[in-house]
């Protein structure tokens, strides 16, 4: 096919087919992608202040590039319009968490899949997805990271709560110590495999611990 018979009122035609059984499958595909999605997000979420906007969107943006893709598929005069208004578009909602970045690469990716007809090929993608962040999710949920803030007023007090950290924790690390003259302040990057935190109270019964705080942590925990 030359450059010419691109333009020609055939090609066009042919370019202009649109299928309303395909496009609702498609679209029926899309909608259970995206609960899939929405419904793992929900489960597997770790952060500290959940967004049911967010989470929502992740259907919504899966919807949204299915019949982006449908439209472009069907039209190429379409398409080339549409390549250059999504030129102009420009993401700047700051995303904190990475793994907050899978979920809409996923959204994104599993809408331009299906849109495009190969939803075997989304459904398989999205098993394997969905099984490798769920298995994350497991694992993080039985170690959990948490940071303990103790305030003591001397080392005797500093090594018996350091003692009680490593009964309980068989993953412990120093992150900072400082000192002044009324008393110490250490904290200390644990990792808990049945989320018992009993010991705080141990902790400070210890004559001379002032304070103790335990923080649920986020982040991973570095060796």
């Amino acid at each position: 096919m030359t450059f010419s018979e691109i333009f020609k009122n055939s090609f066009l035609e042919q370019m202009s087919e649109f299928s309303l059984i395909d496009s609702m499958i498609a679209l029926v595909a899309a909608f259970l992608l995206g609960l899939l999605i929405y419904i793992l997000y929900k489960r597997t979420f770790k952060g500290v202040m959940y967004s049911e906007s967010f989470n929502l969107s992740l259907i919504l943006l899966t919807l949204l590039t299915t019949f982006i893709i449908l439209a472009v598929t069907s039209n190429v005069v379409l398409s080339l319009g549409m390549v250059g208004a999504l030129s102009i578009v420009r993401f700047r909602t700051a995303i904190k968490d990475p793994l907050d970045l899978v979920y809409l690469f996923w959204a994104i990716g599993g809408g331009i899949v299906v849109g495009a007809g190969m939803i075997p090929l989304a459904l398989i993608g999205s098993i394997f997805i969905a099984s490798i962040l769920w298995i994350k999710s497991t694992v993080s949920q039985k170690n959990q990271p948490y940071l303990i803030i103790i305030h003591s007023k001397n080392e005797k007090a500093e090594i018996k709560a350091q003692s009680i950290l490593f009964s309980r924790s068989h993953k412990i690390r120093l992150k900072s110590k400082t000192i002044n003259k009324q008393e110490t302040e250490i904290i200390y990057e644990i990792q808990l495999s049945d989320h018992d935190n009993a010991f705080i109270n141990e902790i400070a019964s210890i004559d001379g611990v002032t304070n103790i705080q335990c923080v649920s942590y986020n982040g991973d925990f570095n060796e």
